[in-house]
């Protein structure tokens, strides 16, 4: 029976969140054990707080797999289960000299293994389309075969999966992330967030993996403002740095249109840490979203989410379980196409109208 066990936490905000159901089960099945999170420095506030953690160590995107195994060697952990499927989680782990290794095979890492964990082949796995293909399905000379994954083809089973490669159950369990009350109400008074006063709606406008997964700013601007005349609502505006751009381009665009409504609008976008995003999300009523890492936090600590998806699927990637959120998907023949960046004319994410999110929001408020 292991007693301190590593593992190799996943490098991605949604990923991670969509790991902790194979955490939950990991802590069921070794109740006693010392488990221990390795996650990329930019993640580590993600795990303040978590039940089925004893520890989090931290690595920076510039050390070397050798430095990182290095750190390691000196809490002596009898057993390591790698999340990510790269030669480079792997290689962490061997050089820490763990002397059982569980991971997926591929990516030329299966000799730094002990036990490797084939892919699971009964479920559907994600594959970008060419620009051949696209072109063939957009133009009817082909068609797609219909996109109907098993429910197990969602990305948590991913993790459950190898979980079990140790024992563990691989029966689902929501994601979710812990967040204390006093956290909720430190980072509104942060940010002005009148919480008790207003329905406050969150709305997610960027998307890091690329653009195919943005819907259109002038969509979210006529969202926010049709929202803002129909019930009394606070906007918070989230995004990475790298998306203040985007956030800003909506609040000007908002301001003009109807001046009054600038100050019902709190952007958000790069001023926030990972922890109060977990925090502000939980204080929305509604989320309004791309399919993102924020979309999965939104999820995990109780906010009902409005996610839109056209390059994605919903059933891989999207929240889960999807009982309480509203998923909008493109039908469009190419959708999805797994792409960063669309090669035609971004026909899915144009078919889903601010209509279709407006309505889904106002029932979920």
């Amino acid at each position: 029976m292991p007693r301190n066990i590593l593992v190799r936490g996943v490098n991605w905000l949604g990923d991670a969140v969509m790991s902790t159901p194979a955490l939950a089960r990991l802590r069921e099945k070794f109740p006693e054990a010392r488990i221990t999170l390795l996650t990329p420095e930019k993640l580590a506030q993600l795990w303040e707080r978590h039940a089925a953690l004893n520890h989090v160590i931290t690595f920076a995107s510039s050390e070397t797999a050798f430095a990182v195994g290095k750190r390691l060697r000196a809490v002596e952990f009898d057993l390591a289960l790698i999340f990510p499927n790269s030669f480079r989680s792997a290689a962490q782990i061997f050089f820490a000299g763990i002397p059982n290794r569980v991971g997926y095979e591929g990516q030329l890492r299966s000799p730094l293994l002990t036990e490797v964990v084939s892919m699971r082949s009964d479920v559907f796995s994600i594959r970008k389309r060419t620009r051949g293909e696209i072109d063939r399905l957009v133009s009817g000379r082909s068609q797609a075969k219909a996109l109907h994954p098993s429910p197990d083809s969602h990305h948590i089973f991913q993790y459950l999966h190898l979980a079990s490669a140790v024992g563990a159950n691989s029966e689902p369990l929501a994601p979710a992330i812990h967040v204390d009350e006093e956290e909720v109400e430190s980072a509104c008074a942060k940010f002005a967030i009148r919480r008790n006063t207003t329905a406050l709606i969150g709305i997610n406008p960027g998307a890091e993996y690329g653009p195919a997964k943005r819907w259109p700013i002038e969509n979210f601007v006529e969202t926010i403002h049709t929202l803002s005349k129909a019930v009394a609502s606070q906007f918070i505006i989230f995004g990475g740095k790298s998306e203040t751009a985007i956030a800003e381009k909506i609040v000007a665009e908002l301001s003009t249109l109807s001046p009054e409504i600038r100050a019902s609008i709190v952007n958000l976008a790069g001023r926030t840490s990972v922890r109060e995003l977990c925090a502000l999300t939980k204080a929305c009523r509604v989320f309004i979203t791309n399919d993102t890492g924020p979309m999965h936090v939104a999820a995990a600590v109780g906010a009902r989410v409005v996610a839109i998806f056209g390059s994605t699927s919903a059933a891989l990637t999207g929240p889960w379980p999807t009982s309480h959120h509203r998923l909008l998907e493109a039908t469009v023949p190419c959708a999805p196409c797994f792409l960063r960046e669309c090669p035609i004319d971004f026909r899915c994410m144009h078919q889903i109208k601010p209509a279709q999110v407006i309505e889904a929001t106002l029932r979920l408020i």
